[in-house]
């Protein structure tokens, strides 16, 4: 899954495609074209993978207990302003009584979008993936209210020149009492659950952490 065609988060693509046995992308309908989603549409037609166009409402079956659930974009309630961001695909994962909520590289206004088309129900999750490496433009209050994360995932460089993760979303996270893990600190960063419980895996500063 491509959740939009920003280099940092897709420049990679075509080169899974070409080395790894590739059968499915998932990406969303592109407000405008730019090189890199052409780029992975040719590498895609080379290597006779799949391309799945999906829209806010479409179900990904993984397996009888998993599935994801595409919450952003709709086929005609796409944003305007900064429209690679704000047109992330947005997909909730589903395990049983899991769940971890992607959200790319959304801002504010796709934010308040998504609040506007979707119940609590369908926004809480266990995990979310913050928003666009923590930027200040994003994860706004009302948002991680809604979602009511127990843990938040933060991708980010160490010593970043846009200073990311911002302080004020670190401050957001920490009225709503939601523990924080971040790339620059903890490495690569996996979790595993039963469907029920999870546990997290840190690569920097070692011991997993129970939850």
């Amino acid at each position: 899954m491509i959740s939009h065609f920003d280099s940092d988060h897709c420049k990679k693509a075509t080169e899974i495609m070409e080395k790894l046995n590739v059968e499915n992308i998932v990406i969303s309908r592109q407000v405008e074209n730019c090189q890199e989603l052409e780029e992975v549409v040719k590498v895609a037609h080379k290597e006779k993978v799949n391309i799945l166009l999906i829209k806010a409402g479409d179900i990904i079956n993984v397996d009888k207990d998993v599935y994801i659930k595409i919450l952003w974009p709709g086929s005609s309630t796409y944003v305007k302003e900064n429209p690679c961001n704000n047109n992330s695909i947005v997909a909730k994962i589903c395990y049983k009584n899991f769940n971890i909520l992607f959200t790319g590289d959304i801002e504010q206004i796709a934010e308040e979008e998504i609040l506007k088309t979707h119940s609590r129900e369908e926004l809480q999750s266990t995990i979310i993936k913050i928003a666009h490496h923590g930027s200040k433009t994003s994860s706004t209050m009302d948002f991680l209210k809604t979602v009511q994360p127990k843990l938040a995932l933060i991708g980010v460089g160490e010593n970043n020149k846009f200073g990311h993760p911002s302080t004020e979303v670190l401050k957001r996270l920490e009225e709503i009492n939601c523990n924080v893990y971040r790339t620059d600190e903890s490495g690569e960063i996996i979790i595993k659950s039963n469907g029920k419980n999870f546990k997290v895996y840190r690569f920097i500063q070692g011991n997993q952490q129970n939850k």
